[in-house]
């Protein structure tokens, strides 16, 4: 299998990359920054100089045909404004989806975020967080509308850097919950590994459940 990765060198693509890879598939991670281009290269993973704010449709065309699938696991980050995360978390999001239309790839991966809504209300007293929260639930949305797109988007609660446990609580609504970047990863490849879990957007956070098996009952 072959999956093309944006936002290639955040901490869960790398974890992603990492496993796609011990197990002999390709992991291509699109990067904006070059001096990133060897930590993929030392877990095996291709990196591609690509940056999704600044590319057009047919550029990322290029760099996603003849993928098997593509994970969009790139986000403005912490500190950024609310202008980035409408160019990276939404619109990123929808040209990543165009593109993987556009070139046939079929099955796109999304990592959200819980309280994705295109709507959120401004009542959190923190209005980067609304607009990151609306740009998460805008594009969700948007990629969701792509008929051609069998899609699959999962919504992480609090992320940590703890090792993972390999035991997880999928569902529709999980409540809040944290969950090691490691697990978000594992997840991400059994939902690859598992075309009838497309169509789904689930919440996703630690639990009792081994991944596979939580997985499979997501899957239905």
């Amino acid at each position: 299998m072959q999956v093309v990765i944006a936002g290639g060198h955040g901490k869960i693509a790398l974890h992603l990359e990492r496993l796609l890879t011990q197990r002999g598939d390709t992991a291509v991670g699109l990067i904006r920054n070059p001096d990133h281009a060897g930590d993929l290269e030392a877990i095996g993973a291709q990196p591609v100089v690509l940056d999704l704010e600044h590319s057009s449709v047919g550029e990322v065309i290029e760099a996603v045909r003849g993928a098997d699938a593509v994970v969009f696991a790139a986000g403005a980050g912490p500190g950024s404004g609310a202008a980035r995360k409408e160019t990276v978390d939404r619109d990123a999001a929808i040209l990543l989806a165009d593109a993987a239309q556009a070139a046939g790839v079929g099955r796109y991966v999304m990592i959200s975020s819980m309280g994705a809504d295109a709507e959120a209300p401004d009542d959190t007293g923190d209005p980067v967080f609304v607009a990151y929260l609306r740009a998460k639930g805008a594009a969700d949305d948007a990629v969701r509308s792509r008929r051609a797109l069998s899609t699959t988007i999962v919504r992480p609660g609090r992320l940590t850097d703890d090792a993972g446990t390999g035991r997880v609580h999928i569902a529709d609504s999980t409540g809040y919950g944290a969950i090691p970047r490691e697990d978000v990863a594992a997840v991400l490849l059994a939902v690859l590994d598992t075309p009838a879990t497309g169509g789904r957007t689930v919440e996703l956070v630690g639990g009792d459940t081994p991944i596979d098996a939580a997985v499979e009952a997501m899957a239905g």
